[in-house]
């Protein structure tokens, strides 16, 4: 049995602490804020409730086998309602969308009957060889730890399924190749986003998202997705696992391998192990600032960092006929988005708030997030640069944050959900508040973002150079994302095991 502190009890951080405290051991989660959750989170106020982080649940069969491995199944504890339609659409074309809840099959019918039988067949053609992807790259490179060159030596052996991947394409560039529709190629850039990165230069392996997502189905917890994380609480508590917050982390102690942590406080906790939860460019800059840090820091120092967000709460007087669970609002230029974004294009260098940003709605039809049945909760969010205000975007401005909300109200009711004169209240959130309450640099949502074609060896591993230090989360590998954080969760416990 080992002492393992976990840093951090976000979603990672919980799931590692749950499984290896039911391998045994005798573990510890710190965290900083005075609740758990990270990124999931809930807002309460006046009977409004708002989940602060996502909104979806994919891949859910990641949560049913933490839940399996440390005791009842998932479903004893939280109920999993499919969502349908999975998502509603705006173009600028003037298109509205459905994106039906029932399989590939039914996506490739809805685009079918949107814009004819050619786009359901580019989309099936499409979906084909992103099933293909996802079978050369579900074992070695999410389901397992990165092992290097080694790795991507094993997929070039067969030079058929190094085509298949094609890591020197990018995901806008497999969607030039399979779809003709203006429409299809914007739907599928949105899913670059959902690991932080540009579609323009992630990789072609994202297609793997969607594939997901319309394969293994999009859920809903009634009562919002913040449960996931007090369910997994719960379960490591009842494996004796402690958890103690409001208790910031000052250092990882290592000389050479690891001998614990030293709290902001003062305090001194020994343990054989430390698992990180918490952004590997916060582990290694400001947790491990010496020279046993300095590994770690190159390999954060040549990842481009992902997008942030800006988010809105809505607490909203009556109802709006035929709203869906979530709607998305496309712009009519989504490339000068990603450039204000990242500061690339006509930004280069300078990125800025998007002056004509896609809008994301997630507003559940859930009685125990709204006072009664008159009013409606909803959760606005608009990518968004990193808060940086040495070099970039400072989100602290004066009025910025107020104005640019204002902003955003206005850019949905051109695009037909006008709510102003509804709104009862609303809470802002930047990048910079993001950046305050989970210590992620600059607010940025997935650590390191998926920009380039080796950018999934440029995210740190879950094993350290430091012996007994691994890293668990949406910043180390595989990735961000609900079902990515769960496996990272697993892939730790079974180095820890063979530590």
């Amino acid at each position: 049995m080992a002492r393992i502190i976990v840093v951090g009890a976000g979603l990672g951080g919980l799931s590692a602490a749950a499984r290896l405290g039911a391998l045994g051991h005798q573990v510890t989660v710190l965290e900083q804020a005075a609740q758990v959750g990270g990124k999931l989170g809930l807002l309460r106020r006046d009977g409004f409730g708002f989940d602060t982080g996502p909104s979806l649940l994919t891949l859910p069969a990641v949560y049913r086998d933490l839940f399996l491995k440390t005791g009842k199944p998932l479903e004893t504890e939280l109920e999993l309602v499919p969502l349908d339609p999975t998502c509603h659409y705006r173009f600028p074309s003037g298109l509205e969308l459905d994106i039906p809840n029932d399989g590939p099959a039914g996506v490739s019918r809805a685009w079918s009957a949107a814009l004819g039988a050619k786009a359901g067949q580019d989309w099936t053609a499409f979906h084909r060889r992103a099933a293909q992807i996802w079978d050369l790259t579900r074992d070695p490179f999410l389901e397992s730890p990165l092992n290097g060159v080694r790795t991507l030596l094993g997929l070039a052996r067969n030079p058929a399924d190094v085509r298949t991947v094609a890591p020197w394409l990018s995901l806008r560039g497999l969607g030039r190749k399979y779809l003709s529709a203006p429409e299809q190629r914007m739907f599928l850039d949105r899913y670059a986003t959902y690991t932080g990165s540009d579609p323009r230069r992630a990789p072609a392996a994202l297609a793997t998202i969607p594939f997901v997502e319309h394969s293994f189905g999009a859920w809903y917890i009634p009562g919002g997705l913040w449960q996931l994380g007090a369910a997994i609480t719960d379960r490591a508590l009842s494996h004796g696992v402690k958890i103690r917050t409001s208790e910031p982390v000052a250092k990882v102690l290592a000389d050479p391998k690891v001998e614990g942590v030293r709290l902001e406080s003062g305090e001194v906790l020994p343990a054989d192990v430390v698992v990180s939860g918490v952004e590997a460019a916060h582990l290694y800059r400001d947790l491990l600032p010496g020279p046993e840090g300095r590994g770690g820091r190159r390999v954060i120092d040549k990842a481009a960092p992902s997008l942030s967000g800006f988010v809105m709460l809505l607490a909203l007087r009556g109802r709006t006929p035929g709203l869906r669970h979530h709607t998305v609002l496309f712009p009519g230029d989504y490339d000068a988005e990603f450039d204000h974004v990242f500061g690339t294009g006509a930004q280069a260098g300078t990125p800025a708030p998007v002056t004509d940003p896609t809008v994301y709605i997630s507003a559940p039809d859930d009685p125990q997030l709204r006072p009664d049945n008159d009013h409606e909760a909803w959760f606005v969010l608009v990518n968004a640069p990193r808060h940086d205000p040495a070099t970039g975007m400072n989100w602290d401005a004066p009025d910025l944050a107020e104005s640019y909300a204002t902003k955003i109200l206005d850019i949905m009711a051109r695009r037909g959900l006008d709510v102003r004169e509804r709104l009862l209240w609303k809470e802002i959130r930047t990048p910079a508040d993001l950046e305050r309450d989970t210590r992620s640099t600059g607010g940025a949502i997935y650590g390191s973002s998926s920009n380039g074609a080796r950018s999934a060896f440029l995210r740190p591993a879950n094993r350290s150079p430091i012996p007994g230090l691994f890293l668990v989360g949406g910043s180390s590998h595989p990735g961000g994302g609900l079902p990515l954080v769960g496996l990272s969760a697993a892939i730790v416990a079974d180095l820890v095991g063979k530590a």
